[in-house]
Order: C-alpha cells, then sequence, then structure tokens
C-alpha cells in the first residue's frame, strides 16, 4: 500500500477506462457517423477493421521503442496518438478518412500497451499479473460507462460528439495527473539498478510440440479475439434488429457484458492463483460456445440480456489471457516473442471479423450471432486440444510455471 507507483499505476488504468471507451465509441454511434460518412452499416465496419490493421502495425517495433525511448514518453505518445483518433473521427467528412483516424486508433493501442504493461510489472514484480489483469477491468469500466453516456446524449437530444469530447477531457486530465508521477524505468535508469527476469518452473513430461499445441495457441488467440470482439461491436445491432429492442435497450446490451466481463476479472484474479489457469480455459471457453449458441437460436430481450452478462463473463473476461498463461507455461523460453506472435494473430482478428460481420450484417443481421456461434465452436474444440495436450506434457505435481511478464499481458480490446 506504500508503493509510491501507485499513483501511476491509477492514472495509467484511467487511460484505459478511456481505452474501452474508444473500442466501442464507433458502432455506439453507427447512425450519426454512417449518415455523417454518407454509408452504412458496413462501411462504418471498415473503420472499426482499421483499428486491427493499425495495431497489427505498430505492435511489431512498439516495445522495442518502448524500450529504447522509456514507458512514460511512450505512454503520453499513446494518449497524444488516442486524442488524434477521437478528433479525426468526429470530424471525419468520409468513410476512407475515418479509415485513416481508425488506423491512427490501433496504434495508440499498442503504444499503450508497450508503455503501459512494462511500467505496471516493474511497479508491482511481485504481484504482476493482478496489476495486468486490472487492465482488463479498466477497459471494462470503459465499457460499461459508455453506453449510458449515449444513451443520456440520445435522451437528451444533444449532440452525438458529446461522448468523444468527455474521452477527449479524461485524457487531457489525466495528462496533467501523471505528469509529476514516477516511472519505475526512469528511476533505476537513474539509480543504475535494473529489475531481474522472473524465473520459470515449468517441468515437463514430454517436449510440446510447436506444430500441435503451438498451433493451437496461436489459432486460439485469434479465436478468443475475435469471439468477444463480435459480442462487444454487434450485440446492439443484432439486440435491436432481430430482438426487436429499441435503441437505448439494445445498447444497455454492451453494459451488461461489460458488467459480467467486470465480475470475471474479480473472480478470475482469486481463483486463477488456486488453480492451474488450464483448468479454466476449458470450461469458459465451452460456457461462451454455449450462451453464444442460446443467443442466436433464441434472439428474445430476456436470452440477450442473460446471455451478454455470460459472453462477457466467460470470453471477455480474461479467458484470452488465461490462454497465453498456459502458452506460457508450455513454452516457457522466448516468452516475449510468444507473446507477440499470440497478440499479433488477435490484432489480425480486430481486422478480419469486422470486415465479415460488416457484410452479414448489411444482409442478414442474425447470421452475425451464427457466425460468432461457429468461431465460438471451434474455440472450444481448441481448448479440448490445448486441455489434453497439457495433460499430456506438463508434470501437474509441480508448483507450475510464475506468471512472468510475457504471460499476463491482457487484450483490449
Amino acid at each position: 500500500m506504500k508503493n509510491k507507483y501507485m499513483p501511476t499505476a491509477v492514472a495509467l488504468y484511467i487511460n484505459y477506462i478511456v481505452h474501452g471507451m474508444g473500442v466501442l465509441i464507433i458502432m455506439q454511434n453507427k447512425d450519426a457517423l454512417a449518415a455523417q460518412w454518407n454509408t452504412n452499416v458496413e462501411g462504418v465496419s471498415s473503420v472499426v477493421a482499421m483499428l486491427g490493421i493499425g495495431r497489427l502495425v505498430a505492435i511489431l517495433i512498439s516495445g522495442w521503442l518502448s524500450d529504447k525511448f522509456g514507458r512514460k514518453p511512450f505512454v503520453y505518445l499513446g494518449m497524444l496518438v488516442y486524442v488524434l483518433f477521437f478528433v479525426g473521427i468526429l470530424f471525419s467528412p468520409s468513410v476512407l478518412v475515418a479509415m485513416i483516424f481508425g488506423v491512427v486508433a490501433g496504434i495508440a493501442n499498442s503504444c499503450l500497451d508497450s508503455g503501459t504493461y512494462p511500467a505496471l510489472m516493474e511497479s508491482f514484480p511481485k504481484t504482476a499479473g493482478t496489476a495486468n489483469v486490472l487492465i482488463k477491468a479498466a477497459v471494462q469500466i470503459g465499457q460499461f460507462a459508455l453506453p449510458f453516456i449515449i444513451a443520456f446524449l440520445g435522451s437528451s437530444g444533444l449532440w452525438f460528439g458529446w461522448s468523444f469530447i468527455v474521452c477527449i477531457l479524461l485524457l487531457a486530465l489525466n495528462a496533467v495527473f501523471l505528469l509529476k508521477l514516477p516511472f519505475p524505468d526512469a528511476d533505476n535508469k537513474a539509480e543504475g539498478t535494473a529489475k531481474p527476469e522472473p524465473v520459470t518452473a515449468t517441468k515437463f513430461k514430454s517436449k510440446p510440440n510447436m506444430k500441435i499445441e503451438g498451433v493451437a495457441f496461436v489459432i486460439y488467440g485469434f479465436i478468443s479475439q475475435a469471439t468477444f470482439y463480435l459480442i462487444s461491436q454487434y450485440i446492439s445491432l443484432y439486440g435491436e434488429e432481430v430482438a426487436s429492442m429499441s435503441e437505448n435497450a439494445a445498447k444497455l446490451l454492451v453494459s451488461y457484458y461489460s458488467t459480467g466481463s467486470l465480475v470475471c476479472v474479480a473472480v478470475t484474479a482469486v481463483v486463477a492463483a488456486k488453480v492451474r489457469p488450464v483448468n479454466l480455459v476449458l470450461p469458459y471457453t465451452l460456457m461462451s460456445f454455449l450462451s453464444i449458441t442460446a443467443m442466436w437460436l433464441f434472439p428474445s430481450p430476456m436470452v440477450l440480456t442473460v446471455g451478454a452478462v455470460f459472453v462477457g463473463f466467460f470470453a471477455a473476461g480474461g479467458v484470452m489471457q488465461l490462454g497465453l498463461t498456459v502458452m506460457g507455461e508450455m513454452f516457457p523460453a522466448g516468452k516475449g516473442t510468444i507473446t507477440g506472435i499470440f497478440y499479433t494473430f488477435g490484432s489480425i482478428a480486430s481486422f478480419a471479423i469486422p470486415v465479415a460481420a460488416g457484410r452479414i450484417a448489411s444482409s442478414n443481421p442474425r447470421g452475425i450471432m451464427l457466425f460468432d456461434t461457429i468461431i465460438a465452436g471451434i474455440g472450444f474444440l481448441l481448448a479440448i486440444v490445448i486441455f489434453i495436450r497439457y495433460r499430456q506434457t506438463i508434470d501437474t505435481s509441480s508448483t507450475g510455471a510464475e506468471l512472468s511478464a510475457g504471460q499476463t499481458n491482457a487484450e483490449v480490446n
């Protein structure tokens, strides 16, 4: 509690509250933006897809740049680039211009990640996993709050752009708050000290096979991102078009989804410290598949409300991070490389899924949930493969691997 970096951590989490809003803000304002850009839902979805492209481009170099120039400068760079995104989207005259700023948002996300995750792990070396999981909680707080802000603006007859202004003001105020706060890498550099790397303690019964479980993990990174990304971006559209919910009621489905995710973050942070993460990946993935299937088969307001909470809990509350943790146990060497590959495929999903979903939504909105059901089903099959191979290769009588920096990075998406 006396850690001098606690205020720094608070400021970093505030950035991810804004990031949580940024992930949803385009689709939550899809009607107003579609009219502004003279397009339809497919055109708006193409802008959302650009976030994945921007992240994919930047994620390969942003970590190296953060090591070279420091955590704090890179956090500020991410905040500045995010402001450019909010302003750019708000005043873009066309889809093409908006797509450029969509790429900007992806770059901003990578900048924040590359500065924030190392800073938190260096600030709290004994509880790095918990510190990083809380980023997921911050993202969900933003995603929970945004629909209420937009619903209030809509019911009050106010300009939709105020939702963008709120995000810009939060970043500006947080930039001032963060200005004088310390960062551990800068302190260590000034003192001439460095943090030791964590030591893994994984014991093997047989050598993991990159061609089997390695490939399964990489595809799982894509699938897990795609599963909850579809829900977060399209459940409001699905509720309005398929379940005949009012516009405001449909938008609140995202808040129910975020509530489930927040609860899961709290539960998983406790449970994952007592059981092996692989024992959570399989049931979480199964329940996600069943919940999405129910929403496809029975698209009523009640089923969507309950389903949104369940998918938020089981698909968006940390299962992607658990999957990466298990991968880190099975391939303990080169965790940075493994993490980069895992999240690169997640970024590919952030680009590919909105493109495909936008085309489906423009002609058959119910097909969105069928699409997600198929994806979640593939994810469950991969989870079975991972679970079986884990049992065949890892000596579960050992204490397991210490969660390291590479094993606890969270996605935000």
